[in-house]
């Protein structure tokens, strides 16, 4: 991987990111992108959006407003073992106590995940942070792929926030993938 910082629209394994996106009224920015691979293989690739660039884990979760992560399947998988490989990813990054609070949310959106059947190679699935009113904290996550709602909207900022962990969490999916969400690097 090299070691550029990015902060601009970008390609990833043949797929194009913008450097903005109009999330729910709001405008954001590219922050970074990246590639996870699974046993040599590109399994897809993923784009954080935030209303301001952030080169800092914490700082992304924090920052206020819409917040985007947009994910290109490059390997088609059944969606059971995306709702199981993100539920893992939140549960590895989070206590028991927080766990208990977050489960009736997570099991949700796995359920939501379960109605896509399969992902498709070429498949979006846009994970929205949208805040309502003037209160930051109160808002919801809306599940889009495709450009078609799956599931209900789930409320909290802390559910979306867990979700960030699957790829940005102390112990993310990938290293390097943080990294390059975080723009201190650019995927290749």
């Amino acid at each position: 991987m090299a070691v550029t910082p990015v902060f601009a629209a970008v390609t990833v394994a043949g797929i194009k990111f913008d450097e903005t996106a109009k999330i729910g009224g709001g405008d954001t920015v590219l922050n970074g992108a990246g590639v996870r691979g699974v046993m040599f293989l590109n399994a897809y690739v993923i784009g954080l959006y935030l209303t301001t660039r952030q080169t800092d884990a914490a700082a992304a979760y924090q920052v206020p407003g819409a917040k985007r992560l947009r994910v290109v399947v490059l390997m088609e998988s059944p969606a059971e073992r995306l709702a199981q490989s993100l539920g893992k990813g939140i549960e590895k990054n989070h206590d028991t106590e927080a766990m208990m609070l977050l489960k009736p949310r997570l099991d949700v959106f796995k359920a939501a995940l379960l109605t896509l059947g399969t992902a498709h190679s070429g498949d979006v699935a846009d994970f929205d942070w949208l805040p309502k009113g003037k209160n930051e904290k109160d808002g919801v996550l809306r599940l889009t792929i495709n450009g078609k709602r799956y599931g209900e909207d789930i409320a909290g900022e802390d559910f979306y926030q867990a979700l960030m962990t699957v790829w940005l969490g102390e112990r993310p999916a990938d290293r390097a993938l943080k990294a390059a969400l975080l723009g201190q690097v650019v995927a290749p």
